[in-house]
């Protein structure tokens, strides 16, 4: 897996303090500490492509955040650094082929998924999607949706949108796709209604691929007929959901 330089550094922009790698890290508080590991880190995976080293890193400058509490004036760095270091750990990991690890790795720091940073659970989230194993976001992605401090995010919307789309649909719980879109709040009318129809039509497929189940199905074969016109239609109505959200997401992608 390859790393687009510019995207992967976007996580530091607006961290940096008066520090740099080559000043002592000891004397400088924690928060500020971590920043200059983060950006060792974030040197390692863009510029050297050393994911050891950056995943490393990334582990240094955790331990330097929990030796110290943060002093009030750093607690907001302290968020955004920890958020950052995911980020750059996550796709250390990918790299290596590691992925597997990820969602381990993300809950040593953050022990309750309802604290899952929105960035942190979105690239896991598409992680875990794009390796066809959506299974093992389910019971976290439920238990942050459900918590009434994220349900009051912004990017709330957005994730309620990503788990319908990456993991209850490709997983076959329709009911609990239903459940999810009828009682929450993130979809206004247009988008509960594009929702459920695709809800509709996703059973709909399931009634299909059970009627032909006793029929051959030859090795690679392509889509039937019965599931292209899904396919189409799903692209289009999700495309029209993620119009209406303006996520102001950052995305990492994880490409091959």
């Amino acid at each position: 897996m390859k790393n687009d330089s510019s995207t992967s550094a976007a996580p530091l922009r607006g961290l940096g303090g008066p520090l740099r790698s080559s000043e002592p890290v000891h004397t400088a508080p924690a928060p500020l500490r971590a920043v200059v590991l983060l950006e060792e880190a974030a040197d390692f995976l863009v510029v050297h492509l050393d994911f050891r080293a950056a995943l490393e890193t990334c582990e240094r400058a955790w331990r330097s955040l929990a030796s110290d509490a943060p002093a009030e004036e750093h607690a907001g760095t302290s968020l955004e650094v920890k958020c950052s270091l995911c980020v750059v750990g996550i796709q250390a990991l990918a790299e290596m082929d590691r992925w597997q690890e990820v969602l381990r790795w993300v809950r040593q720091y953050y022990q309750v998924p309802e604290k899952l940073p929105p960035k942190v659970l979105e690239l896991c989230i598409l992680l875990y999607s794009k390796m066809e194993e959506p299974g093992a976001m389910l019971d976290v992605v439920r238990a942050w949706l459900k918590d009434p401090d994220n349900q009051n995010l912004p990017e709330y919307r957005a994730l309620a949108v990503l788990h319908l789309q990456q993991v209850l649909l490709p997983l076959g719980h329709l009911s609990e796709a239903e459940e999810l879109v009828a009682g929450s709040t993130a979809f206004d009318e247009e988008q509960r209604r594009d929702a459920l129809q695709i809800i509709c039509m996703a059973r709909q497929q399931q009634k299909c691929e059970h009627s032909r189940s006793e029929e051959a199905q030859k090795p690679n074969q392509s889509a039937s007929p019965c599931f292209l016109p899904f396919l189409y239609k799903l692209a289009q109505i999700f495309h029209r959901i993620r119009e209406a959200l303006f996520s102001p997401f950052y995305q990492l992608p994880v490409q091959d």
